[in-house]
This record gives structure tokens, sequence and C-alpha cells, in this order.
């Protein structure tokens, strides 16, 4: 919907300069990492402070004008794309750290922190913020889209490292959640709510986090195996062990081409296990020689251990570069990137049955996974524009979340539902999904919020 010239005028008045209606900052902002779009926003926002929002958003609901929130632009299920035109609002100016308590293990942010950002703050504190979700995303994202990523086998997702926010609600009311304390029994969880509603209940202006002692030492190694099926189970009986990972990632023989195409590297073309440990140590020590042991027992063989924080950081640095890596292997192309999480006795099924899934199609997609939590993504590689090749990677991605379902999974382990998996929704929820709807529609009657993502359409 276009923006009237009223509301225009109103948020030229309050934000100046940081209000843009030009071609190149909406096309900015209507851009996806994947294969989704939808026209760009009519307009865009770049507030400074929960009181900018705050009027942003009366502004917003007085004009019933769609508000969508932006962090870095990195999801991947079409999350911030304005499908019902509207305002784009882009945190990335509010992007204080405004208090790190070292003490309690917490840190209060802006949203538009970025988690990269805020460890080099950390850095002399001798804590550091462990979700990874391999972009460098803003925190405010990450607990909208309730993210995890590579070090959630030891650390948790968002969901477990959110202690409170601030929120903007859709008439533009402050709340705050959560609290400092360790535990509290009063009331409804509304961090919990907040954390992993896609921008459609709120627009989060402040989180507070829990915080993580840096370990003394850190070990990391990447080895071969003959078999996507060996890979697999020997993360199942690595967790089953209770060996304490801190990462434990599966790559395809796929993406071991890409990577050595991109990155330089001699990697056998097989799958392949990417594996840290963090702790003491003695127990690190302790903890590779025992996984070492358990690889064996698959076939998983070529350990080469990163020694150094360098060789680390390129190691991970490689594995997060495995999307662009993967689209190099067909030059020009988009990709569905989907993905699942099963209960970890059903890991290697679903695995499996992706796999063969895809050669069927005759499509190429490479598998990659946080598997030590049961969590994978399948990067189907399409050419733009064609609808064959759409059509069959969508029934991939669809036949991938049924089997999910079928084992106790869920469609989405960390992607979120966006407008990708918003069609699944019932299969996983039943009346659940309209439960969610009736809360959205509690806390935003107009529908302004982000509309035609994550719940059902109001009646």
């Amino acid at each position: 919907m276009a923006i009237s010239r009223e509301a225009t005028e109103k948020l030229a008045a309050l934000l100046g300069e940081r209000l843009s209606t030009t071609q190149a900052e909406r096309d900015l902002h209507g851009g996806s990492e994947t294969w989704h779009r939808a026209p760009p926003p009519d307009a865009v926002v770049w507030p400074v402070d929960t009181i900018e929002v705050a009027a942003i958003l009366r502004i917003a609901s007085a004009h019933r004008i769609p508000v969508i929130g932006w962090g870095t632009g990195t999801s991947l299920e079409g999350h911030a794309l304005a499908v019902r035109g509207g305002i784009s609002l882009d945190t990335s100016r509010m992007d204080r750290v405004i208090e790190i308590r070292p003490e309690d293990l917490q840190v209060t942010v802006q949203p538009g922190v970025t988690r990269e950002a805020l460890n080099r703050e950390l850095r002399a504190t001798g804590l550091f913020f462990p979700v990874d979700p391999g972009a460098n995303a803003s925190l405010g994202g990450m607990a909208a889209t309730r993210a995890s990523g590579t070090t959630a086998v030891r650390y948790g997702t968002m969901r477990d490292n959110v202690l409170g926010l601030e929120v903007v609600l859709a008439d533009g009311r402050v709340i705050r959640t959560g609290s400092r304390a360790a535990k509290s029994s009063a009331g409804y969880d509304l961090t919990g709510l907040m954390v992993g509603s896609e921008g459609t209940l709120g627009i989060i202006t402040e989180l507070t986090l829990r915080l993580h002692g840096q370990p003394e030492e850190v070990a990391a190694a990447v080895c071969a195996f003959p078999t996507l099926e060996e890979a697999v189970e020997c993360v199942t009986a690595t967790i089953q062990s209770g060996i304490p990972m801190a990462r434990i990632e599966f790559v395809d023989a796929g993406i071991a081409r890409a990577f050595n195409r991109s990155a330089g590297t001699h990697l056998p073309e097989q799958p392949h296990l990417m594996v840290e440990f963090h702790g003491a140590k003695t127990s690190v020590a302790s903890d590779a020689d025992s996984f070492g042991a358990i690889a064996a027992e698959f076939g998983g063989a070529g350990f080469d251990w990163a020694s150094t924080p360098e060789a680390r950081n390129q190691l991970w640095r490689m594995r997060h570069g495995a999307y662009p890596a993967a689209l190099a292997l067909r030059p020009g192309a988009t990709a569905v990137v989907t993905d699942v999480c099963v209960p970890m006795s059903h890991l290697a099924e679903a695995v499996s049955a992706a796999a063969a899934d895809i050669a069927a199609e005759g499509l190429m997609g490479p598998i990659v996974g946080h598997v030590g939590d049961g969590n994978f993504h399948a990067l189907l590689l399409i050419e733009p524009g064609n609808e064959v090749e759409l059509t069959a990677a969508k029934r991939i991605a669809t036949r991938m979340a049924e089997r999910a379902l079928d084992v106790g999974g869920t469609i989405t382990g960390e992607h979120g539902v966006g407008i990708g998996k918003r069609a699944l929704m019932t299969a996983e929820h039943g009346d659940g999904w309209q439960v969610m709807g009736a809360i959205k529609t509690a806390l935003d009657p107009l529908g302004i919020l982000n509309p035609g993502k994550l719940v059902p359409d109001a009646n």
C-alpha cells in the first residue's frame, strides 16, 4: 500500500533525513538472501531510540500502515519482505551496547548491535555471547527469529540466552519483559512469546542477554567419512556418549567440493564433520581423544586439527560461507534453502531420505547441518525464473518437513517461518496455529506488524 502524504509528512517531521522513499533504499530493503521476492517497501525509516520507534508505530497505527522490522536482512524465509507494502523499520542505527554487567554474566544492548560487534566489545571482560547463526546478524533480528546456529548444541539458542526485552507494540505502547534475575514465576513468559515472533507482535528495542565465560582451551578439527550415513551416525553416537561438544557440524560431499573451489582447500570430496571442544586443557584433550575413537568406529579419517586461533577462525569462516560457496557450484543460481529438525534417533534416516529426494528430482542440493541437535539444511540450487525447478525444490522441502513431523520433529529448527514455511504451520500445530493468530489479533488488532507472515490472516 502507498503511504499517504499526511503520514509521510508526520514521519518526515519526526525523522528528517532518516526517512527515505528513494528507489535505491527501497530496493535494498526489498531484497532476500534466497529465492523469495516481493515488491520493495514504500518507505524506509532509521530510528535511533525507543521513543522514535514508539512514535513511528503510533503514526503507522493511525494510518493503518504495515511496519516490517529490518535488522541486517540475512533471514532466509522472506521474513523482512514487505509483502503488503508499508514501512521497513531499519534498526541498524540503534547499535549501542548499553551496559555490560560482568558479575551477573549479562549485557544490555540495542537491537542493531551485531553479534560480532558485541563480542569485540566483550573481549576485555573474559566473556562472550555464544549464539552463532553464521551471518553477522543483528541481535534484535536474532531474537525475533529465535536464531541458533553452530554452538547451539552446547550453549543453546536465543530462547535460552535472552533474559529480557523492551518491546514497542503496534499501538506505540512500550513494555518490558523478563528481568535480570536468574528466574521468575511472575506471570506469563512474555519474553518467550516475543522471541521467535518474527516481528509480528512488536518491535524489539532493547535486549538483556546471558553471557558465558571464554573457554580456557579450544580445539577444532575436520574429518572425512566414507558415507553420509556413517558421518551422521557418528554424530548420534557422540551425543549419546555425553561428550560435551561446543560445535559438531555436518557438510556433505557437495559442500566439501564447494569449499575446495571457494577457499582453496584440499578436502576429500566426501561427507565431513567439523567439530570444536571448549573447556580446560585437560578436559578438551580428553574429549577430543574420545571423539576420535568414536569417529574411527564409523570410518572417520584424515583429521585436520586447527591448532591456532587463526586456523580455527578460518575453519569456521569456511563453514559459515557454505551458502555462497554452494551457489558458486552453479553460477547464476539462486536457492530454496530449507531446514528441519528431528529427534537424534531419526537424524541419519532423515538426512539420507532428503539426499535421495534431491537426487530423484535431478537438482543440485548440498546438505549442511548443525547436526548436534538434529538440525540440517538443504541448499536447493535453482535457475532464477525456472518454475519447473522451483516446483521440484518446493516438493523436496515439503517432503523433508512432512518426514520431520512424522517422527516428532519440526518444520524448521532455526530458519523460522516467514512466508516460506507458513503453509506448513497447520500440519505442525493444528489448532495451535489459530491460537497464535488469536494472540496476534489481541496485540495487533489492525494487523500492521509484518503482515502476511508466520500466523494465519485474521478473519
